[in-house]
């Protein structure tokens, strides 16, 4: 039977124990249904194999070749990696567009006595939903931007929020990005449509009765785009700034980038990558404090001389003047209560 999916949060509700994507690794890779695990019955170059026999020979040849092909693949994956399912499992299928890929896996599922579904439309009927979600669809909940200077701990306090009962939305976290020039974190960032489908997820899952915190950023986090609707809503979205002393914020930095710290020559090169905005000898300056190791000072003069003025010019675009919560300790143990004051304000 195929599922019809109806909205992004009906696959929780289903049931289903697994979600399995049998797309190529290539098409897994840019983007796929959070939580579902890749078991490609074709991968990129028999996908590209039967496309071309398709295309240069004959349908019916591409489908004997093809069908070949994913008997083969399906044997693997019943021998490996689903060698443990017991006789009650019940998994979800889906590729590209809901045809012969995840239909013959699913047969076969059903064979061994599995029940197996399909996804009606396969995985272009999910990024329909994804599409509709962010770029068509008012953000459901009131926008409270939570904004401060580089280094105000904005990140960390979302997650302390959070952990409070405040319903957020974690930008760099869904970016795999921490915002700025020096925000790159091991593993890369996601493609733009699958930051589009957490954004979406999480977007979809949102209370109305209650305000959605989303840390202060650009247009885009990295190279990750904010779809517009959520941008101008963060534009047009009351504000609460944490205010802390430069050498507290500095010093949360060198606790938060400590892999970059922990990587001087890498640091002196992404420094380097100012160089279009900065006099040579500030650049000279900043690598000199970085090879020596001095990040703290380092940080301290990047925020004086780069990102609090770039800091002020944005915020004056913003639609409304700001609530201010003052903090004097940026350290871990001070947090919570920074949290609380930030819920409170809300």
């Amino acid at each position: 039977m195929a599922i019809t999916l109806s909205s992004l949060t009906q696959i929780a509700d289903l049931g289903f124990d697994t979600i399995i994507d049998v797309r190529s690794p290539a098409e897994w890779a840019e983007d796929h249904v959070p939580g579902a695990i890749s078991l490609p019955v074709l991968d990129n170059d028999e996908r590209a194999l039967v496309g071309t026999i398709y295309k240069q020979e004959s349908p019916f040849k591409a489908r004997k070749v093809g069908g070949a092909l994913v008997a083969k693949n399906a044997a693997a994956h019943l021998q490996g990696p689903l060698a443990d399912k017991e006789g009650g499992w019940r998994p979800l299928v889906y590729c590209w567009r809901g045809g012969m890929r995840s239909g013959s896996f699913a047969t076969i599922l059903k064979s061994v006595g599995w029940r197996a579904d399909v996804i009606e439309g396969g995985y272009k009927t999910w990024r329909r939903l994804v599409v509709d979600q962010v770029y068509h669809c008012p953000i459901a909940a009131p926008v409270v931007v939570l904004d401060g200077n580089t280094g105000s701990a904005k990140t960390a306090l979302l997650a302390e929020l959070a952990l409070q009962g405040v319903q957020v939305i974690d930008l760099e976290g869904l970016a795999r990005h921490r915002g700025s020039l020096f925000g790159a974190m091991s593993g890369g960032q996601p493609s733009q449509k699958a930051f589009e489908g957490g954004l979406a997820m999480a977007l979809a899952a949102l209370d109305p009765a209650r305000p959605v915190v989303i840390e202060a950023e650009s247009s885009k986090v990295g190279n990750c785009r904010l779809p517009p609707p959520l941008w101008q809503a963060m534009v047009a979205a009351p504000r609460i700034e944490v205010s802390a002393p430069r050498e507290a914020r500095a010093a949360y930095l060198t606790r938060a980038y400590g892999d970059l710290c922990a990587d001087p020559e890498r640091l002196v090169q992404v420094v380097g990558l100012l160089r279009p905005l900065h006099a040579a000898e500030v650049i000279e300056g900043w690598q000199a404090l970085a090879q020596a190791g001095d990040f703290a000072a380092l940080a301290e003069d990047l925020m004086a001389r780069h990102y609090d003025p770039r800091y002020a010019k944005h915020r004056a675009r913003m639609a409304h003047a700001a609530t201010v919560v003052e903090a004097e300790s940026l350290c871990p143990e001070a947090l919570p209560a920074i949290a609380a004051r930030i819920k409170a304000a809300l």
